[in-house]
């Protein structure tokens, strides 16, 4: 577990305190994240950590492997994430007006212990796409289907909604079955 103490960097006499690690994700994060996430290899995190009152504040920059489940078919996607996250660390429990005024989380240190742990592992799950594909249902266009059920691009719904006719309307028809174009009747 990746934890980082937080009075030692506010005690530094440097400005700035630098990690690079290589990390593990945990089994009960795994667990944690089975919906979203299949594995997680190579993960890095690289960022400085600095103490302005009353925060420590890192900027970290994480990349890792993951295989993730297709948003379409749930079939395994292997993706590279790399993104940065910032998060101000506090010995308190911050207002709700310390909250609202700072940009980035501010999260309580429990036992002068920052988890940088769990902060990478909530933002790999934060930084996995909406919608994530496998090569085959992106080249070509794939949507799961099976008996007498099948999904549809919005696109595809769009069009289908425009050619579709009111069964309401249908049955008006039928009763105008016999009058031509005019309105006129026939015989």
């Amino acid at each position: 577990m990746l934890t980082i103490n937080f009075l030692s960097i506010k005690n530094d006499a440097s400005p700035l305190t630098h990690i690079e690690e290589d990390v593990t994700m945990r089994e009960e994060f795994l667990e944690r994240a089975s919906q979203l996430l299949f594995k997680a290899k190579n993960v890095h995190v690289s960022g400085d950590l600095f103490y302005q009152e009353p925060y420590v504040t890192g900027n970290f920059h994480v990349t890792a492997d993951l295989v993730v489940p297709s948003s379409r078919s749930l079939k395994p996607v292997e993706y590279h994430q790399d993104f940065t996250f910032t998060e101000n660390y506090s010995l308190d429990q911050p207002t709700k007006a310390e909250a609202a005024e700072e940009m980035d989380p501010i999260v309580k240190v429990e036992d002068n212990q920052i988890d940088l742990q769990t902060a990478i592992e909530d933002n790999i799950l934060l930084n996995i796409p909406e919608t994530i594909l496998t090569d085959e249902e992106e080249k070509e266009d794939l949507y799961p289907k099976g008996s007498n059920w099948e999904v549809v691009s919005e696109q595809s719904f769009e069009e289908g909604k425009k050619n579709q006719i009111n069964p309401a309307f249908a049955k008006l028809k039928d009763l105008f079955a016999d009058q031509d174009d005019n309105g006129d009747n026939k015989e």
